[in-house]
């Protein structure tokens, strides 16, 4: 939610370039990653998972809704229900977002707020 006047994430971490380099580095991780690499079905072309990813975070952060206006609602656990997200998976992911977090280095303010919410994320999307 942006409230007018009061510069979010998004703004302070430099907007969409930095969604980009993050996610960029998150999905090489996953590409190396074989715990990660089969909850994808197309795991030759990671490309539209990343430019998801990157929209979703960009517009929860207070970027733009191109992410809601493309795929409307997020529903995070709707839309990962099909993959089966255990302790290991949730692990490797988290560790991954880690490391591609350290990789963009943010600000310390905006690097706790991300890990934050990814560990909140990470264990939300836990089913199995």
């Amino acid at each position: 939610m942006r409230i007018e006047g009061q510069p979010t994430l998004y703004d302070h971490v430099g907007g969409m370039p930095f969604f980009e380099r993050l996610v960029g580095a998150f999905y090489r991780e996953v590409a190396a990653d074989p715990v990660l690499l089969a909850l994808y079905p197309d795991q030759q072309d990671l490309g539209p998972a990343r430019e998801r990813l990157t929209l979703f975070l960009a517009q929860y952060w207070g970027g733009p809704a191109t992410y809601s206006e493309g795929r409307g609602h997020p529903r995070l656990r709707m839309r990962h229900a099909p993959f089966v997200i255990g302790d290991p998976e949730r692990d490797h992911w988290l560790a991954a977002m880690r490391v591609a977090v350290a990789e963009v280095a943010p600000p310390a303010g905006a690097a706790q707020a991300l890990d934050d919410y990814f560990v909140m994320a990470a264990d939300a999307m836990r089913n199995a």
